[in-house]
């Protein structure tokens, strides 16, 4: 049997030291101890144990010149694993390409994770002006097409409790802020198999959004997004098509990595 009083101790410092790897993420040029201590709430002391740690393992790069602590190139390797064991690599991006190409705007590929959606893959267009979601970066889920659609399509229970616990932060004067209101939203996102977003997390931007699914079970969101001024909320709709299709092929793909 586990000693259960030795473990908590144990289980509390591998919170510390993922905290502090996911705040390096923030930093990628990098960020000294004192500021990473600061940013977690951590004792200098302990923060300098935790990055030694993460340093030995290759989680964490430490120049001494800049006195700099950076992510390692062993979070790339896992994270190629993981996009490969998840269908993200590979033949994903040709058929994101596919869609930009049709559309000439903004192809994104997100996925959920926990009350945030999280972007898996960009694939910009040819146009000028362009939409930024980069990959590896989260987003809220209420005021974007993709996030609705992740929670419009997931599970009951899940669908339930994130329609009831998330945050409906303001971002815009365009954000649904109403708890009724989104639950209406989201019915409607899953009664007409898309989700839009007019201006709802940025001033200018409007996007549209459609679900992939593997075995029936929603896996990722793929959207188009343009700057209003040059899309409007009916040309996103003609795009609506292009997407299914995109989805079929990107469920396709992902079939054989589950």
């Amino acid at each position: 049997m586990p000693d259960t009083q030795a473990a908590g101790p144990n289980r509390d410092m591998v919170g510390k030291a993922l905290s502090l790897l996911t705040l390096l993420g923030d930093h990628p040029h990098g960020a000294v101890a004192s500021a990473l201590a600061r940013q977690s709430g951590l004792p200098l002391s302990t923060a300098h144990r935790l990055l030694g740690s993460l340093v030995r393992e290759g989680y964490v790069k430490f120049d001494p010149s800049s006195r700099q602590y950076t992510v390692g190139l062993r979070i790339f390797q896992l994270a190629q694993t993981v996009s490969v064991a998840y269908g993200f690599a590979g033949m994903t991006r040709p058929i994101l390409e596919g869609v930009s190409a049709l559309t000439r705007e903004v192809t994104l590929l997100a996925v959920l994770d926990g009350s945030q959606q999280l972007y898996v893959h960009t694939v910009q267009g040819p146009q000028q002006v362009r939409v930024v979601g980069e990959p590896g970066t989260h987003g809220p889920l209420h005021c974007a097409a993709s996030g609705k659609v992740l929670i419009a399509f997931s599970p009951d229970s899940v669908r339930s409790h994130l329609v009831d616990t998330i945050a409906l932060d303001k971002f815009t004067a365009n954000t649904i802020t109403d708890r009724n209101a989104f639950r209406a939203e989201i019915d409607i996102v899953l009664s007409r198999g898309y989700a839009i977003a007019d201006e709802e997390h940025e001033v200018g931007i409007r996007a549209i959004s459609v679900p992939v699914f593997v075995n029936q079970n929603i896996v990722a969101a793929v959207a188009t997004a343009g700057p209003a001024f040059r899309t409007s909320v009916n040309q996103l709709v003609q795009h609506v098509q292009t997407l299914e299709e995109a989805a079929r092929s990107l469920s396709t793909v992902m079939a054989l990595h589950n």
